[in-house]
Protein backbone atom coordinates (compact mmCIF):
# COMPACT_ATOMS: atom_id res chain seq x y z
CA UNK A 1 0.00 0.00 0.00
CA UNK A 2 2.92 2.54 0.66
CA UNK A 3 4.63 1.76 -2.50
CA UNK A 4 1.08 2.72 -4.82
CA UNK A 5 1.04 5.86 -2.62
CA UNK A 6 4.52 6.81 -3.11
CA UNK A 7 4.37 5.91 -6.59
CA UNK A 8 1.05 8.15 -6.63
CA UNK A 9 2.51 10.59 -5.60
CA UNK A 10 5.47 11.01 -8.02
CA UNK A 11 2.70 11.12 -10.75
CA UNK A 12 0.98 13.85 -9.36
CA UNK A 13 3.87 15.67 -9.16
CA UNK A 14 5.20 14.39 -12.56
CA UNK A 15 8.59 14.44 -11.44
CA UNK A 16 11.45 12.29 -9.59
CA UNK A 17 15.22 12.36 -9.01
CA UNK A 18 17.75 9.66 -9.14
CA UNK A 19 21.13 9.98 -8.67
CA UNK A 20 22.18 11.18 -11.95
CA UNK A 21 18.96 11.93 -13.32
CA UNK A 22 16.36 14.41 -13.41
CA UNK A 23 12.96 14.43 -14.91
CA UNK A 24 10.44 17.42 -15.48
CA UNK A 25 7.68 18.70 -16.88
CA UNK A 26 6.58 21.62 -19.30
CA UNK A 27 3.63 23.71 -18.90
CA UNK A 28 1.76 26.65 -20.59
CA UNK A 29 2.02 29.48 -17.74
CA UNK A 30 -1.41 30.24 -18.33
CA UNK A 31 -3.73 27.30 -18.58
CA UNK A 32 -1.39 24.69 -16.84
CA UNK A 33 -1.75 22.04 -19.89
CA UNK A 34 1.33 20.55 -21.03
CA UNK A 35 3.95 21.90 -23.44
CA UNK A 36 4.78 18.65 -25.97
CA UNK A 37 7.70 18.37 -28.85
CA UNK A 38 9.69 21.27 -26.68
CA UNK A 39 13.90 21.61 -27.22
CA UNK A 40 15.55 20.83 -24.14
CA UNK A 41 19.35 21.96 -25.13
CA UNK A 42 22.02 20.86 -23.10
CA UNK A 43 24.65 22.08 -25.05
CA UNK A 44 24.89 24.04 -27.98
CA UNK A 45 24.11 20.64 -30.44
CA UNK A 46 22.88 17.89 -27.49
CA UNK A 47 19.98 17.73 -25.44
CA UNK A 48 15.94 15.93 -26.20
CA UNK A 49 12.52 16.50 -26.98
CA UNK A 50 9.63 17.34 -24.44
CA UNK A 51 7.32 13.98 -24.92
CA UNK A 52 3.55 13.97 -26.07
CA UNK A 53 2.88 14.68 -22.18
CA UNK A 54 5.14 17.62 -21.79
CA UNK A 55 7.91 15.18 -19.86
CA UNK A 56 11.77 15.06 -20.24
CA UNK A 57 14.41 13.69 -19.00
CA UNK A 58 18.13 14.22 -18.43
CA UNK A 59 21.24 13.09 -17.47
CA UNK A 60 23.02 15.45 -14.77
CA UNK A 61 26.32 14.67 -16.31
CA UNK A 62 25.20 15.87 -20.03
CA UNK A 63 24.16 19.07 -19.09
CA UNK A 64 26.95 21.68 -20.10
CA UNK A 65 28.01 24.37 -17.59
CA UNK A 66 24.43 23.20 -15.21
CA UNK A 67 22.38 24.97 -17.30
CA UNK A 68 19.48 24.34 -19.98
CA UNK A 69 17.49 26.42 -22.74
CA UNK A 70 14.07 25.58 -23.61
CA UNK A 71 12.85 26.33 -26.94
CA UNK A 72 9.22 25.52 -28.35
CA UNK A 73 7.07 26.93 -31.29
CA UNK A 74 5.13 30.09 -29.94
CA UNK A 75 6.87 29.93 -26.81
CA UNK A 76 9.41 32.41 -25.23
CA UNK A 77 13.49 30.81 -24.58
CA UNK A 78 13.88 30.07 -21.19
CA UNK A 79 17.20 29.31 -19.76
CA UNK A 80 18.19 27.57 -16.50
CA UNK A 81 19.85 25.64 -14.32
CA UNK A 82 19.32 22.44 -12.35
CA UNK A 83 18.94 24.22 -9.13
CA UNK A 84 16.42 26.39 -10.58
CA UNK A 85 14.44 23.21 -12.05
CA UNK A 86 14.46 22.09 -8.42
CA UNK A 87 13.22 24.78 -6.99
CA UNK A 88 10.33 25.16 -9.49
CA UNK A 89 9.61 21.57 -8.20
CA UNK A 90 10.60 20.36 -11.72
CA UNK A 91 7.34 21.99 -13.20
CA UNK A 92 8.68 23.89 -15.46
CA UNK A 93 6.15 27.13 -17.14
CA UNK A 94 6.36 28.80 -20.53
CA UNK A 95 5.24 31.55 -21.49
CA UNK A 96 3.43 32.70 -25.16
CA UNK A 97 5.66 34.85 -27.56
CA UNK A 98 3.01 36.60 -28.13
CA UNK A 99 4.13 40.18 -26.90
CA UNK A 100 7.81 40.02 -28.56
CA UNK A 101 5.96 39.03 -31.62
CA UNK A 102 3.91 42.29 -31.59
CA UNK A 103 6.75 44.01 -31.39
CA UNK A 104 8.75 42.72 -34.15
CA UNK A 105 6.45 41.72 -36.64
CA UNK A 106 4.56 44.65 -37.65
CA UNK A 107 2.37 45.27 -41.28
CA UNK A 108 -0.91 44.97 -41.95
CA UNK A 109 0.36 43.01 -45.23
CA UNK A 110 0.19 39.53 -45.17
CA UNK A 111 3.30 37.96 -46.55
CA UNK A 112 2.91 36.32 -50.36
CA UNK A 113 2.61 32.88 -49.37
CA UNK A 114 3.31 31.30 -52.80
CA UNK A 115 6.83 33.35 -52.87
CA UNK A 116 8.06 32.02 -49.16
CA UNK A 117 7.41 28.25 -50.93
CA UNK A 118 9.04 29.20 -54.07
CA UNK A 119 12.04 30.61 -51.80
CA UNK A 120 11.88 27.27 -49.57
CA UNK A 121 12.79 24.96 -52.77
CA UNK A 122 15.38 27.17 -53.66
CA UNK A 123 17.04 27.06 -49.92
CA UNK A 124 16.44 23.04 -49.80
CA UNK A 125 20.03 21.87 -50.65
CA UNK A 126 21.98 24.58 -48.65
CA UNK A 127 19.68 24.13 -45.59
CA UNK A 128 19.45 20.43 -45.85
CA UNK A 129 22.49 17.96 -46.24
CA UNK A 130 21.69 13.95 -45.76
CA UNK A 131 25.04 13.90 -47.37
CA UNK A 132 27.94 11.54 -45.34
CA UNK A 133 26.51 12.37 -41.93
CA UNK A 134 26.97 10.36 -38.82
CA UNK A 135 23.91 10.80 -36.60
CA UNK A 136 23.24 9.10 -32.82
CA UNK A 137 19.98 7.93 -32.46
CA UNK A 138 17.46 6.96 -30.10
CA UNK A 139 14.22 4.55 -31.39
CA UNK A 140 10.77 3.90 -30.39
CA UNK A 141 8.16 1.74 -32.19
CA UNK A 142 4.86 1.68 -30.14
CA UNK A 143 2.15 -1.24 -31.42
CA UNK A 144 -1.71 -1.54 -31.30
CA UNK A 145 -3.77 -3.42 -31.89
CA UNK A 146 -7.77 -2.96 -31.50
CA UNK A 147 -9.91 -5.93 -32.25
CA UNK A 148 -13.41 -4.87 -33.78
CA UNK A 149 -14.99 -8.75 -34.05
CA UNK A 150 -13.39 -11.80 -33.81
CA UNK A 151 -15.61 -15.14 -34.41
CA UNK A 152 -14.70 -18.93 -34.44
CA UNK A 153 -16.64 -21.53 -35.94
CA UNK A 154 -15.89 -25.49 -35.61
CA UNK A 155 -16.96 -28.05 -37.72
CA UNK A 156 -19.05 -30.56 -36.12
CA UNK A 157 -17.08 -34.14 -36.14
CA UNK A 158 -18.01 -37.58 -35.86
CA UNK A 159 -14.96 -38.68 -34.19
CA UNK A 160 -15.33 -35.82 -31.84
CA UNK A 161 -17.39 -35.98 -28.57
CA UNK A 162 -20.21 -33.37 -28.23
CA UNK A 163 -18.52 -32.94 -24.88
CA UNK A 164 -15.65 -32.31 -25.97
CA UNK A 165 -16.68 -30.28 -28.67
CA UNK A 166 -18.91 -27.97 -26.01
CA UNK A 167 -15.45 -27.50 -24.45
CA UNK A 168 -13.49 -26.23 -27.68
CA UNK A 169 -16.30 -23.88 -28.22
CA UNK A 170 -16.36 -23.04 -24.52
CA UNK A 171 -12.70 -22.35 -25.13
CA UNK A 172 -12.63 -20.25 -28.34
CA UNK A 173 -15.76 -17.63 -26.72
CA UNK A 174 -13.35 -17.02 -23.77
CA UNK A 175 -10.24 -16.69 -25.84
CA UNK A 176 -12.38 -14.42 -28.24
CA UNK A 177 -13.70 -12.36 -25.50
CA UNK A 178 -9.73 -12.09 -23.82
CA UNK A 179 -8.56 -10.86 -27.23
CA UNK A 180 -11.13 -8.19 -27.73
CA UNK A 181 -11.17 -6.86 -24.48
CA UNK A 182 -7.39 -6.77 -23.78
CA UNK A 183 -5.47 -3.61 -24.51
CA UNK A 184 -2.60 -4.97 -26.91
CA UNK A 185 0.53 -2.67 -27.08
CA UNK A 186 4.13 -3.65 -27.39
CA UNK A 187 7.15 -1.21 -27.41
CA UNK A 188 10.59 -1.96 -29.01
CA UNK A 189 13.54 0.73 -28.61
CA UNK A 190 17.11 1.14 -29.75
CA UNK A 191 20.07 3.26 -29.42
CA UNK A 192 22.83 3.68 -31.84
CA UNK A 193 24.22 5.34 -34.78
CA UNK A 194 22.65 5.87 -38.06
CA UNK A 195 25.50 6.94 -41.45
CA UNK A 196 24.18 8.49 -43.88
CA UNK A 197 25.96 8.22 -47.66
CA UNK A 198 23.18 9.69 -49.50
CA UNK A 199 19.78 9.49 -50.10
CA UNK A 200 19.66 6.27 -50.80
CA UNK A 201 21.98 4.38 -48.88
CA UNK A 202 22.40 4.31 -45.36
CA UNK A 203 24.19 1.86 -42.41
CA UNK A 204 23.20 1.28 -38.93
CA UNK A 205 24.85 0.49 -35.65
CA UNK A 206 22.86 -0.35 -32.77
CA UNK A 207 24.74 0.00 -29.00
CA UNK A 208 21.42 -0.91 -27.11
CA UNK A 209 18.17 -2.51 -27.61
CA UNK A 210 15.29 -3.41 -25.45
CA UNK A 211 11.60 -4.88 -25.82
CA UNK A 212 8.52 -4.44 -23.86
CA UNK A 213 6.65 -7.06 -24.83
CA UNK A 214 4.07 -9.41 -22.99
CA UNK A 215 3.76 -13.12 -24.76
CA UNK A 216 0.26 -13.66 -23.19
CA UNK A 217 -1.29 -10.85 -25.11
CA UNK A 218 0.73 -11.58 -28.45
CA UNK A 219 -1.95 -11.34 -30.75
CA UNK A 220 -0.75 -11.29 -34.04
CA UNK A 221 -3.04 -12.57 -36.89
CA UNK A 222 -0.67 -15.61 -36.91
CA UNK A 223 -0.29 -15.68 -33.26
CA UNK A 224 -4.52 -16.02 -33.09
CA UNK A 225 -4.40 -19.00 -35.35
CA UNK A 226 -1.91 -20.57 -33.35
CA UNK A 227 -4.12 -19.99 -30.34
CA UNK A 228 -6.57 -21.35 -31.92
CA UNK A 229 -4.96 -24.72 -33.22
CA UNK A 230 -3.93 -25.39 -29.75
CA UNK A 231 -6.92 -25.26 -28.40
CA UNK A 232 -8.84 -27.71 -31.02
CA UNK A 233 -5.71 -29.92 -31.09
CA UNK A 234 -6.78 -29.99 -27.00
CA UNK A 235 -10.21 -31.56 -27.65
CA UNK A 236 -9.51 -34.01 -30.64
CA UNK A 237 -7.22 -36.51 -29.42
CA UNK A 238 -4.34 -35.37 -27.32
CA UNK A 239 -2.66 -39.06 -28.59
CA UNK A 240 -2.65 -38.23 -31.97
CA UNK A 241 -0.93 -35.82 -34.60
CA UNK A 242 -2.48 -33.95 -37.19
CA UNK A 243 -1.99 -31.92 -40.48
CA UNK A 244 -3.60 -28.50 -41.01
CA UNK A 245 -3.86 -27.40 -44.29
CA UNK A 246 -5.13 -22.98 -43.97
CA UNK A 247 -7.24 -22.18 -46.62
CA UNK A 248 -5.33 -22.02 -50.61
CA UNK A 249 -2.17 -23.29 -49.13
CA UNK A 250 -0.28 -26.47 -48.73
CA UNK A 251 -0.36 -28.79 -45.85
CA UNK A 252 1.84 -28.11 -43.37
CA UNK A 253 3.64 -30.15 -41.24
CA UNK A 254 2.69 -32.29 -38.08
CA UNK A 255 0.97 -30.59 -35.16
CA UNK A 256 0.05 -32.20 -31.77
CA UNK A 257 -0.65 -30.93 -28.66
CA UNK A 258 2.63 -31.94 -27.21
CA UNK A 259 4.86 -30.30 -29.53
CA UNK A 260 3.10 -27.47 -29.15
CA UNK A 261 3.80 -26.98 -25.41
CA UNK A 262 7.14 -27.20 -26.31
CA UNK A 263 7.62 -24.59 -29.16
CA UNK A 264 10.66 -23.15 -29.70
CA UNK A 265 11.09 -19.83 -27.74
CA UNK A 266 11.60 -16.77 -29.70
CA UNK A 267 15.09 -15.65 -30.60
CA UNK A 268 15.44 -12.27 -28.90
CA UNK A 269 16.86 -10.34 -31.76
CA UNK A 270 16.60 -7.61 -34.16
CA UNK A 271 17.31 -8.33 -37.84
CA UNK A 272 19.15 -4.55 -38.21
CA UNK A 273 18.54 -4.27 -41.42
CA UNK A 274 15.16 -3.47 -41.18
CA UNK A 275 15.79 -1.52 -38.65
CA UNK A 276 18.25 0.59 -40.73
CA UNK A 277 15.40 0.45 -43.69
CA UNK A 278 12.96 1.91 -41.17
CA UNK A 279 15.51 4.54 -39.44
CA UNK A 280 17.04 5.32 -42.68
CA UNK A 281 13.47 6.12 -44.86
CA UNK A 282 12.37 8.21 -41.74
CA UNK A 283 15.54 10.55 -42.31
CA UNK A 284 15.68 10.54 -46.19
CA UNK A 285 11.64 11.57 -46.06
CA UNK A 286 12.33 14.20 -43.19
CA UNK A 287 15.47 15.65 -45.34
CA UNK A 288 13.51 16.19 -48.45
CA UNK A 289 15.26 13.94 -51.09
CA UNK A 290 14.21 13.45 -54.20
CA UNK A 291 10.61 11.50 -54.32
CA UNK A 292 9.93 11.90 -50.82
CA UNK A 293 6.62 12.85 -49.99
CA UNK A 294 6.94 15.50 -48.01
CA UNK A 295 9.35 17.06 -51.26
CA UNK A 296 5.91 16.65 -52.54
CA UNK A 297 4.38 18.64 -50.22
CA UNK A 298 6.24 21.70 -51.42
CA UNK A 299 5.02 21.21 -54.96
CA UNK A 300 2.98 23.45 -56.00
CA UNK A 301 1.51 21.51 -58.89
CA UNK A 302 0.08 19.36 -55.98
CA UNK A 303 -0.74 21.22 -53.52
CA UNK A 304 -2.62 24.57 -52.19
CA UNK A 305 -0.80 26.82 -49.77
CA UNK A 306 -2.92 29.38 -47.28
CA UNK A 307 -0.92 31.65 -44.71
CA UNK A 308 -2.10 31.04 -41.26
CA UNK A 309 0.25 33.54 -39.11
CA UNK A 310 3.38 34.31 -37.56
CA UNK A 311 5.27 33.35 -34.74
CA UNK A 312 8.78 32.85 -32.81
CA UNK A 313 10.40 29.56 -32.55
CA UNK A 314 14.02 29.74 -31.15
CA UNK A 315 14.14 33.57 -31.38
CA UNK A 316 13.38 33.54 -35.08
CA UNK A 317 10.32 34.66 -36.85
CA UNK A 318 8.53 31.81 -38.65
CA UNK A 319 5.64 31.75 -41.29
CA UNK A 320 2.93 29.41 -40.33
CA UNK A 321 1.47 28.17 -43.46
CA UNK A 322 -1.25 25.55 -43.97
CA UNK A 323 -1.15 23.04 -46.98
CA UNK A 324 -4.06 20.53 -48.75
CA UNK A 325 -4.09 18.63 -52.30
CA UNK A 326 -4.49 20.46 -55.07
CA UNK A 327 -4.70 16.79 -57.62
CA UNK A 328 -6.23 14.16 -56.85
CA UNK A 329 -2.75 11.91 -56.27
CA UNK A 330 -1.83 14.47 -53.50
CA UNK A 331 -3.34 12.84 -50.12
CA UNK A 332 -2.00 14.54 -47.32
CA UNK A 333 -2.78 17.97 -45.25
CA UNK A 334 -0.87 20.03 -42.56
CA UNK A 335 0.83 22.62 -41.13
CA UNK A 336 4.76 24.17 -42.06
CA UNK A 337 7.09 26.36 -40.15
CA UNK A 338 9.15 27.79 -42.32
CA UNK A 339 11.72 30.66 -41.12
CA UNK A 340 11.98 34.12 -42.32
CA UNK A 341 15.78 34.00 -41.75
CA UNK A 342 16.99 31.47 -44.17
CA UNK A 343 13.64 30.02 -45.55
CA UNK A 344 14.04 26.73 -44.18
CA UNK A 345 11.62 24.25 -42.68
CA UNK A 346 11.73 24.24 -39.05
CA UNK A 347 8.84 21.66 -38.29
CA UNK A 348 6.57 20.57 -40.84
CA UNK A 349 3.01 18.09 -39.48
CA UNK A 350 0.68 15.92 -42.07
CA UNK A 351 -2.03 13.62 -41.89
CA UNK A 352 -4.60 12.10 -44.80
CA UNK A 353 -6.57 14.73 -46.06
CA UNK A 354 -10.26 14.11 -45.78
CA UNK A 355 -11.16 10.39 -46.96
CA UNK A 356 -7.95 9.65 -48.64
CA UNK A 357 -6.17 6.86 -47.68
CA UNK A 358 -3.02 4.88 -48.30
CA UNK A 359 -2.82 1.02 -50.04
CA UNK A 360 -6.04 -0.57 -50.35
CA UNK A 361 -6.62 -4.28 -50.70
CA UNK A 362 -9.74 -6.03 -51.34
CA UNK A 363 -9.76 -9.42 -51.62
CA UNK A 364 -12.44 -10.59 -49.49
CA UNK A 365 -14.86 -12.34 -51.81
CA UNK A 366 -11.80 -14.40 -53.58
CA UNK A 367 -8.93 -15.32 -50.46
CA UNK A 368 -11.14 -13.24 -47.25
CA UNK A 369 -8.47 -10.46 -46.71
CA UNK A 370 -8.95 -6.93 -46.87
CA UNK A 371 -6.80 -3.79 -45.66
CA UNK A 372 -6.82 0.00 -46.05
CA UNK A 373 -4.18 2.55 -44.71
CA UNK A 374 -6.48 4.53 -43.46
CA UNK A 375 -3.78 6.44 -40.99
CA UNK A 376 -0.56 8.22 -42.13
CA UNK A 377 0.22 10.94 -39.80
CA UNK A 378 3.58 12.73 -38.09
CA UNK A 379 5.68 15.63 -37.69
CA UNK A 380 9.16 16.43 -38.13
CA UNK A 381 11.02 19.44 -35.74
CA UNK A 382 15.03 20.52 -37.02
CA UNK A 383 17.81 22.29 -35.64
CA UNK A 384 20.54 23.54 -36.90
CA UNK A 385 23.62 21.49 -36.54
CA UNK A 386 27.67 22.56 -36.19
CA UNK A 387 27.46 22.57 -40.04
CA UNK A 388 25.15 25.47 -39.99
CA UNK A 389 22.48 23.29 -41.86
CA UNK A 390 19.60 21.78 -40.54
CA UNK A 391 18.74 18.07 -39.56
CA UNK A 392 15.95 16.35 -37.64
CA UNK A 393 15.97 16.85 -34.13
CA UNK A 394 12.44 14.34 -33.97
CA UNK A 395 10.49 12.22 -36.05
CA UNK A 396 6.82 11.02 -35.30
CA UNK A 397 5.47 8.70 -38.20
CA UNK A 398 2.20 6.98 -37.36
CA UNK A 399 0.49 4.54 -39.42
CA UNK A 400 -2.57 2.57 -39.00
CA UNK A 401 -4.35 -0.28 -41.60
CA UNK A 402 -7.97 -1.60 -41.01
CA UNK A 403 -8.01 -5.39 -41.58
CA UNK A 404 -10.32 -8.03 -42.24
CA UNK A 405 -9.20 -11.74 -42.68
CA UNK A 406 -11.64 -14.86 -42.78
CA UNK A 407 -9.46 -17.94 -43.10
CA UNK A 408 -10.28 -21.89 -43.23
CA UNK A 409 -8.22 -24.50 -41.19
CA UNK A 410 -8.72 -28.23 -41.56
CA UNK A 411 -7.03 -30.63 -39.61
CA UNK A 412 -6.22 -34.26 -41.23
CA UNK A 413 -5.63 -36.71 -38.52
CA UNK A 414 -2.54 -38.94 -38.96
CA UNK A 415 -3.81 -42.02 -39.42
CA UNK A 416 -5.64 -44.26 -42.14
CA UNK A 417 -9.06 -42.94 -41.44
CA UNK A 418 -7.80 -39.78 -41.75
CA UNK A 419 -10.78 -38.10 -39.44
CA UNK A 420 -10.90 -34.19 -40.20
CA UNK A 421 -12.15 -31.41 -38.44
CA UNK A 422 -12.70 -27.75 -40.20
CA UNK A 423 -12.80 -24.44 -38.53
CA UNK A 424 -13.01 -21.14 -39.69
CA UNK A 425 -11.83 -17.76 -38.10
CA UNK A 426 -13.38 -14.24 -38.71
CA UNK A 427 -10.72 -11.02 -37.81
CA UNK A 428 -11.48 -7.41 -37.85
CA UNK A 429 -9.67 -4.59 -36.34
CA UNK A 430 -7.22 -1.63 -36.54
CA UNK A 431 -3.57 -2.12 -36.08
CA UNK A 432 -1.37 1.04 -35.40
CA UNK A 433 2.35 1.76 -35.49
CA UNK A 434 3.58 4.34 -34.04
CA UNK A 435 7.56 5.31 -34.24
CA UNK A 436 9.56 8.07 -32.67
CA UNK A 437 13.25 8.95 -33.66
CA UNK A 438 15.45 11.26 -31.56
CA UNK A 439 18.88 12.70 -32.80
CA UNK A 440 20.91 13.59 -29.74
CA UNK A 441 24.26 14.50 -32.12
CA UNK A 442 25.49 14.24 -35.59
CA UNK A 443 28.59 15.09 -37.67
CA UNK A 444 30.30 15.19 -40.88
CA UNK A 445 32.14 11.45 -41.80
CA UNK A 446 34.43 10.72 -44.85
CA UNK A 447 33.52 7.91 -47.44
CA UNK A 448 36.56 5.84 -45.94
CA UNK A 449 34.93 5.78 -42.63
CA UNK A 450 31.25 4.55 -44.24
CA UNK A 451 33.14 2.18 -46.24
CA UNK A 452 34.37 0.90 -43.03
CA UNK A 453 31.58 0.43 -41.45
CA UNK A 454 30.01 -3.45 -40.66
CA UNK A 455 26.83 -3.16 -40.18
CA UNK A 456 25.39 -6.59 -38.33
CA UNK A 457 22.93 -8.83 -39.50
CA UNK A 458 21.72 -9.26 -36.22
CA UNK A 459 21.16 -7.59 -32.65
CA UNK A 460 20.43 -9.05 -29.44
CA UNK A 461 17.70 -7.04 -27.47
CA UNK A 462 16.77 -7.18 -23.98
CA UNK A 463 12.73 -8.54 -23.50
CA UNK A 464 11.01 -6.80 -20.73
CA UNK A 465 8.19 -7.60 -19.40
CA UNK A 466 6.92 -4.63 -17.17
CA UNK A 467 8.36 -1.37 -17.58
CA UNK A 468 11.82 -0.80 -15.38
CA UNK A 469 12.70 2.86 -15.46
CA UNK A 470 16.50 2.06 -15.03
CA UNK A 471 16.76 0.12 -18.32
CA UNK A 472 17.20 3.41 -20.29
CA UNK A 473 18.05 5.87 -17.00
CA UNK A 474 20.98 8.50 -17.50
CA UNK A 475 21.17 8.16 -21.41
CA UNK A 476 19.62 10.79 -23.29
CA UNK A 477 16.06 9.11 -24.56
CA UNK A 478 12.66 10.22 -25.59
CA UNK A 479 10.74 10.15 -22.09
CA UNK A 480 8.40 7.34 -21.99
CA UNK A 481 4.40 7.92 -21.94
CA UNK A 482 2.47 6.97 -18.81
CA UNK A 483 0.69 4.25 -21.00
CA UNK A 484 4.41 2.65 -21.31
CA UNK A 485 5.28 3.27 -17.48
CA UNK A 486 2.20 1.33 -16.39
CA UNK A 487 2.55 -1.59 -18.70
CA UNK A 488 2.79 -5.59 -17.39
CA UNK A 489 1.87 -3.68 -13.85
CA UNK A 490 -0.99 -5.01 -11.95
CA UNK A 491 -2.30 -2.02 -10.49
Amino acid sequence: MKKIILLTIFLLIGFYVNSQNITARLVDNKDKTPIPYATIKTGKYSGVISNEEGYFSLNLEDIQNKTVTISCMGYQNKELNTDAIKALKFIIPLEAAINQLNEVYVSNRRPNVDSIITRVNAKLDKNYNINLHKYDVFYRSTDYADFKSLDFDIEKASHVSSKNMAKANKSMDSLSNHIISSNIIHFSDFKGTLMSLDGDSSKLVVNKATKLFDHKNDFSIDAVQEKAQALTLKYIDTMKTYKVKTGLFKVTDSLSIRNQDFKEKMKNEYDVSFLNNTTGSLLRNAMFTSNSFLRNVLNSKLYDYTYIDAAFNNGNLTYIIGYKPRKSKAKYTGTLYISDEDYAVTKVDYKYYGSRYGKKVNLKLVLGVKFIENVSEGMCIYEKNSEDTYQPKYIKRTKGVYFYVNRGLKFIENSPQKNKIGMDFNIEGNTRNKEELLFTDSSDITLETFAAIKQEKMVPFTLLNTFEKSTWQNEETLEPLQEMKHFGSSD
